[in-house]
């Protein structure tokens, strides 16, 4: 698969970290050039030192509108285009809806819902100019099927969903596809995170196991696979999905 992405000029969001870190490594690994947007300043400085080529960073807010028209703005007219968005970046919410503020709902919505808009839009002048290209949002199993006590992050991912639908049906008239990936649970710092939270955590971990046909969760490769297919040429007649990668949890 070395040379796949050749020239491929690409914005990840969330890349410095789980799923979109993945995603980079996958793209670097296929010639690729990303744009690399992420809030944690220092991962993404180490993130560039491994491959300052084919790497380029930027330390944005995924929320405030302003910073991404810049940076994407930015790496486009410096490498003359894009041709595929990865909308990776996201937080999770674990709360009852009575004990959910309107701070912690914005805030979820914000990030999950309002940060890929706001990338997407960004990013179509120059996937128009480029001739078309590819959009994949990461959404999740739990905009499928919901999870308990998760109101707020089921409800921003189905929503990611009906986003990525609608703007696959815009995009189709410039050649633009526009899919969703639904992971289940993955191998990241954002899932460790909420599990080590539980009073035991392995027995957290087996129960969330047990919700999969394959009984076990998902490595951040193993999503990064399924999203680089959405985006590659191998997936030219494939727009308005929202695919499920989940272990068998929602089979939908």
């Amino acid at each position: 698969m070395k040379g796949s992405f050749a020239g491929k000029r690409i914005i990840v969001t969330g890349a410095a970290s789980g799923i979109g870190l993945a995603c980079v490594r996958s793209l670097v690994d296929r010639d690729a050039v990303v744009g690399c947007l992420d809030h944690d300043g220092g991962a993404l400085r180490a993130l560039a030192a491994w491959s300052e080529e084919r790497i380029v960073p930027f330390e944005v807010d995924i929320t405030v509108s302003a910073e991404i028209d810049a940076a994407v703005s930015r790496f486009a007219n410096d490498r003359g285009g894009i041709d595929g968005v990865i909308n990776s970046a996201g937080i999770d919410l674990l709360a009852q809806v009575e004990e959910t503020s309107d701070a912690e709902w914005r805030r979820i919505m914000a990030v999950n819902l309002d940060g890929p808009m706001h990338v997407c839009r960004a990013a179509l002048p120059y996937l128009r100019r480029s001739g078309g290209g590819a959009i994949v949002n990461i959404s999740s199993g739990a905009g499928l099927q919901p999870l308990l006590h998760r109101a707020a992050y089921s409800a921003s991912k189905a929503a990611l969903q009906m986003f990525s639908k609608s703007l696959a049906m815009e995009g189709a008239a410039f050649g633009v596809r526009v899919n969703c990936v639904c992971p289940g649970a993955v191998d990241t710092p954002l899932f460790r995170g909420s599990l080590d939270t539980a009073d035991d955590p392995a027995a957290e971990l087996e129960k969330v196991n047990a919700r999969y046909a394959l009984k076990r969760i998902a490595q951040p490769e193993e999503i990064a696979a399924a999203v680089l297919w959405l985006l590659g040429e191998e997936a030219s007649y494939v727009t308005g999905t929202a695919m499920a990668v989940d272990g068998g949890r929602t089979f939908h």
